[in-house]
């Protein structure tokens, strides 16, 4: 057989393309290896029933509980939470700590120093508790006569500086959005990305909750595949801010979003409780539990 040069490359080049479309076609076929998301569930303490700190502990963690969610009194006050927790198999997921009166955003230039140092105190005590983060909301509603755009200007200036301290202690500022009735400014998940990407620091990170998602979202799944990897706290309350499963607030269509995205982080109750509590934390935890497998 007589094969020119030029046939034989032609040659040659028509077998690579096959087989580099063969080799696409393959890939395409092959299963695609997504993060495995899980459900770890916490709970704030106030609905814990217990007579002390160590008998609500001991109760979350026969319930099956994966964490406790602290509030800002554990600022200063880490050993004994610590403590509390070294006979248990509870972490702590994070500290709700709130806006300390809007400070950090004020239209008083002279308060916002002290928001800054707050906030930074209360990321050196996350990292020692070892939560995931801080629960941070920049601004309630009247605590800051300015408007969104200078809020935005001022996170973006300001949260870096403390995503870096976040980091030195391996812990995170997690932006909290709020439904209108409790905030104007920050109400979705998108928004609270879009202002961490802003910040370009990996100490920044965002929280969604599903009581104030039902007010300001369309969509459950959707908010949480907007936050992304930035999501790495969840509240969970019903519509009427009960316990999950209370009314008829669903979340599967959120847990969605959460295994869409891989989330491995916390679920923690922010709620209060209509009945008996032991009767009813348990199953809440039953029904949050059928539904992430419904998901």
């Amino acid at each position: 057989m007589n094969i020119t040069r030029r046939g034989f490359l032609a040659a040659g080049a028509t077998a690579a393309a096959g087989s580099a479309l063969l080799h696409n076609v393959s890939a395409a076929n092959e299963p695609k290896t997504e993060p495995v998301a899980v459900l770890k569930l916490s709970s704030q303490l106030n609905i814990i029933p217990g007579r002390d700190l160590q008998e609500k502990l001991a109760n979350m963690e026969k319930w099956g509980f994966d964490a406790v969610e602290v509030f800002s009194d554990a600022v200063g006050n880490e050993k004994k939470y610590l403590d509390a927790l070294k006979n248990t198999k509870l972490q702590v997921s994070a500290i709700c700590w709130g806006s300390h009166k809007g400070d950090l955003v004020s239209d008083v230039v002279s308060k916002r120093a002290a928001g800054v140092e707050a906030l930074r105190g209360a990321l050196t005590s996350a990292g020692e508790l070892g939560a995931v983060g801080v629960v941070f909301v920049p601004a309630f509603n009247g605590q800051t006569k300015l408007g969104n755009r200078e809020i935005r200007k001022v996170l973006v200036d300001t949260l870096p500086a403390l995503g870096e301290h976040a980091e030195k202690h391996d812990t995170l500022v997690l932006m909290e959005p709020l439904n209108r009735k409790e905030a104007f400014f920050l109400r979705q998940v998108a928004d609270a990305a879009s202002i961490a990407r802003d910040c370009k620091s990996p100490g920044i990170a965002v929280l969604g909750d599903f009581y104030h998602m039902f007010f300001e979202e369309t969509s459950d799944l959707g908010a949480f595949i907007s936050g992304g990897p930035l999501l790495r706290h969840v509240h969970l309350a019903s519509r009427t801010r009960v316990l999950p499963g209370q009314d008829e607030r669903q979340f599967v269509d959120g847990f969605r979003g959460l295994k869409w995205i891989g989330y491995r982080d916390y679920c923690s109750f922010e709620c209060s409780v209509r009945g008996d509590r032991e009767t009813e934390i348990p199953k809440s935890l039953a029904f949050l539990r059928e539904q992430w497998s419904m998901a």
